[in-house]
C-alpha cells in the first residue's frame, strides 16, 4: 500500500493508502530546523514557517486560511530541531486545492514587510508564553548546559532581539540555501491515488531547483547543572544522560528501557515516587533522538521539601534498571510501544508524517511490520546493558523554581557512582 516515485529534481514523492477513510493528509516535510542555524540565525526555521502563510502573488494570508476553510480542511506547520513540515487535512477530493496552497507558500511566498513585522509580533508573544511556562523552559536549560554554544543547545523559538531583527531578505536567503528538493519530502496517506499524487507534485513542484544545502553542526554533548531560582509553588527538574541517535542498533531497545523506567503509570518511577512515596504528581522518562546523538531525560515537579529527595530517588530506580529486568515488565513495554504504532496509524496525519520523516532520516520509509520485529527481537539482556551504558554518562541537571533545598550536583554524582 506504500509507493515512492522520485522527481527529476529529486523531490520524493511518497504516499501509502489507508483503507476505511475518506479523507488525505498531505505533508511537505523538509530536512532543516533549528540545528541547522548559525548562531546570527537563531530561531529563523521557526519564523520561516510561521511566514509561509502569510501570502504568495496568487493569494492573501486571509486568501490562504479561507481556501482550507472552505473546504473544511486543516493546516498548520511546526518546526522541529531537525525538521520543518507543513501540512493540510482534507477530504479525499481536495487534495489537488491542498497541494496547490502547499506548493504556493513554499515557492512563492512573498515574506511583504508588513505581515512579516506582524508575525514577529506573533513570535515575541511566542517565546514570552514560552518563558512563562517552567515545564516548558526548564527543557530549554536543559538543552544550553547538555549542549552549550551550539545549536542543538539553543532554543527553536530563537532570542526575542534576534526575531525581531530578521528582514525579508533574511528568509528568502536561509530558504534558497535550505530548501532543496533532495531534502524535500511530499507524502500523503489516506483515501489517496499515488498516480494522482505524483502529477500534482509535477504540476506544482518542478519550479524547485536542486542545489546543495549545508550539513548541521555535529552535537557535543557536556553534562553538568544549571539551576535558576524563581518564586514558584513547584520545582521543575530534568535529569538526562547521553543518549542514541535514530540510526543507532540500540534505539528501539532505548525506547522500551525508557518506558519501563517512566513511560506510563506502571513504570518503576512513576510507582517509586508518586504511588509509593507521593512526592510529584507527575514523572515521566523520554528520549530525544538526533541524527547523531541523543539524551534520555527524566523529567518531574515537586515542591521545595520534596526536592531534597527526589532526584536522589531517580537515581536509585536508575541503578536498580541495570540488574535483572522482569520478562512481565520487557513484555509490558513491548506492548505499550506496539499499540502506540498501531494505533497511530488510524491517523493519516501521522503515517503522511513518519513517511516523510523516515525518508529523510533514513533514506526509506520503515514500514510497520519492520518496527514491530525489531522491538521483539529486544531481550532482557538488552534492557539491563542499556541501563548499564546511560548511566555511564555524565549527567545533565536542570532545575527551575525553589531550588534552596535542591541537592547539589556533586551529591547527586556522588550516589550515582556509589
Amino acid at each position: 500500500m506504500y509507493q515512492l516515485t522520485t522527481l527529476k529534481n529529486g523531490l520524493r514523492v511518497a504516499s501509502e493508502i489507508l483503507p476505511g477513510v475518506e479523507s488525505v493528509a498531505v505533508s511537505v516535510s523538509v530536512d532543516v530546523g533549528a540545528r541547522y542555524e548559525s548562531a546570527a540565525e537563531g530561531g529563523i526555521s521557526h519564523l520561516l514557517e510561521h511566514m509561509a502563510f502569510k501570502g504568495t502573488p496568487k493569494r492573501s494570508a486571509l486568501k490562504i486560511a479561507e481556501e482550507f476553510d472552505n473546504i473544511g480542511g486543516q493546516f498548520n506547520a511546526y518546526t522541529s530541531s531537525e525538521h520543518t513540515v507543513y501540512y493540510a487535512k482534507v477530504l479525499k477530493g481536495e487534495l489537488p486545492l491542498a497541494v496547490d496552497i502547499l506548493a504556493d507558500i513554499l515557492i512563492n511566498s512573498t515574506f511583504e514587510p508588513e505581515e512579516l513585522r506582524k508575525e514577529q509580533g506573533v513570535v515575541l508573544q511566542e517565546i514570552a508564553a514560552h518563558n512563562d511556562t517552567p515545564d516548558d523552559l526548564v527543557f530549554d536549560l536543559f538543552d544550553d548546559r547538555a549542549f552549550p554554544a551550539q545549536p542543538l543547545g539553543r532554543s527553536i523559538l530563537g532570542a526575542p532581539e534576534q526575531v525581531a531583527a530578521y528582514v525579508r531578505d533574511d528568509l528568502f536567503a536561509y530558504m534558497h540555501t535550505h530548501y532543496a528538493p533532495s531534502r524535500m519530502v511530499l507524502s500523503c496517506a489516506g483515501n489517496v491515488s499515488h498516480a494522482e499524487l505524483v502529477t500534482l507534485a509535477e504540476q506544482h513542484f518542478t519550479a524547485l531547483i536542486q542545489h546543495k544545502a549545508p550539513k548541521p553542526e555535529p552535537g557535543r554533548y557536556s553534562g553538568g547543572e544549571t539551576r535558576v531560582n524563581r518564586k514558584l509553588e513547584q520545582l521543575n527538574l530534568l535529569m538526562g544522560f547521553p543518549s542514541v541517535s535514530v540510526h543507532d542498533a540500540d534505539y528501539y531497545a532505548t525506547q522500551l528501557y525508557s518506558a519501563i523506567l517512566g513511560g506510563g503509570m506502571s513504570s518503576r518511577l512513576f510507582q517509586q515516587i508518586r504511588e509509593r512515596r507521593g512526592l510529584a504528581y507527575h514523572v515521566s522518562s523520554m528520549v530525544s533522538a538526533y541524527a547523531d546523538c541523543g539524551t534520555l531525560v527524566v523529567y518531574s515537579a515537586t515542591g521545595m521539601n520534596e526536592s531534597a529527595e527526589l532526584p536522589l530517588l531517580i537515581v536509585d530506580e536508575m541503578k536498580r534498571l541495570t540488574g535483572d529486568v522482569s520478562e512481565a515488565e520487557l513484555q509490558r513495554a513491548k506492548n505499550q510501544q506496539k499499540a502506540e504504532l498501531l494505533m497511530s496509524r488510524e491517523s493519516p496525519g501521522t503515517v503522511a508524517g513518519w513517511m516523510g520523516k523516515h525518508l529523510l532520516m533514513f533514506g526509506r520509509y520503515r514500514e510497520l511490520p519492520e518496527i514491530v520485529q525489531r522491538i521483539d527481537a529486544i531481550s532482557r539482556a538488552d534492557i539491563s546493558r542499556i541501563a548499564a551504558h546511560t548511566l555511564s554518562g555524565a549527567p545533565t541537571c536542570a532545575a527551575l523554581g525553589p531550588v534552596k533545598k535542591l541537592p547539589a550536583y556533586e551529591k547527586v554524582m556522588a550516589r550515582l557512582r556509589g
